[in-house]
């Protein structure tokens, strides 16, 4: 009785190994998940320091992508909030067959950005666009896409001195946008997104770049710059805004 059980053990991790072989990997997801918080410097029309935080999803399928980002940008001072912003992003493609995109990696997308800033030069901006984009390179290190397509945006410029009762702004677009993504070492990526937004009334241009270094398993440190320069803005504000930040990042796959 002892030598059946005591055999019965023995052949117990054997089993195991052949179900499972030492090298499986579980099977890609088609959904991810980033959240980070960390460390905010601001200059521009805001000047403080304080902290941010950022969660993004993307659902990524075989014929569909849908990416969805939130932001939250938050100072204050020892009297007041200095610093009050929130950014939604969402995008929906559909990505194209080979043989019907003239380029490889073709798809068509619709997108919305949508912007509360209580200290910007203007307080709300809301722009829906729809395009054409393409992978111009995307390989294992290196990926890089464009986008182009017209748009809709509507700006409400904060109240100044000279101008209590602002009107808003509305104006027909054209957005272009490079997203590049780059690998630099195992643990190591630069991301750099450079997007344009140019209408009859006012143009802006948008940069927004972090370095991410994994630490850890799913943690990483992330630095991260983003600029934005608006052609025509309110007097008394400035036109170039940059926000720097130092965040903790975990990814969910």
């Amino acid at each position: 009785m002892f030598r059946a059980i005591a055999a019965l053990f023995l052949t117990l991790p054997m089993s195991a190994l052949a179900l499972v072989p030492p090298d499986y990997q579980e099977p890609p997801s088609d959904f991810t998940a980033e959240v980070e918080a960390g460390f905010q410097l601001n200059t521009g029309n805001t000047d403080s320091t304080s902290f941010n935080g950022r969660t993004k999803l993307v659902y990524d399928t075989k014929k569909m992508k849908q990416e969805g980002t939130v932001k939250a940008y938050f100072a204050a001072d020892d009297e007041k909030t200095t610093s009050e912003k929130y950014d939604i992003q969402i995008q929906s493609s559909y990505k194209l067959d080979n043989d019907t995109a003239y380029l490889g990696g073709g798809y068509v997308f619709g997108r919305g950005d949508f912007t509360i800033d209580r200290f910007g030069s203007y307080t709300q901006i809301s722009t829906v666009s729809t395009g054409y984009g393409f992978d111009a390179i995307s390989d294992h290190s290196t990926k890089l896409s464009l986008e182009v397509g017209p748009g809709y945006r509507y700006n409400m410029p904060i109240e100044t001195d000279a101008e209590p009762d602002p009107e808003a702004n509305r104006d027909v677009i054209l957005r272009t946008a490079i997203k590049f993504e780059q690998k630099l070492q195992e643990y190591t990526s630069l991301n750099a997104d450079l997007t344009a937004e140019a209408g009859e009334d006012n143009s802006t241009l948008t940069l927004d770049m972090n370095y991410k270094n994994t630490l850890f398993q799913d943690w990483a440190f992330k630095i991260g710059v983003n600029v934005k320069y608006t052609d025509v803005v309110p007097e008394g504000t400035k036109q170039t805004d940059t926000i720097t930040t130092f965040n903790l990042l975990y990814t969910f796959q």
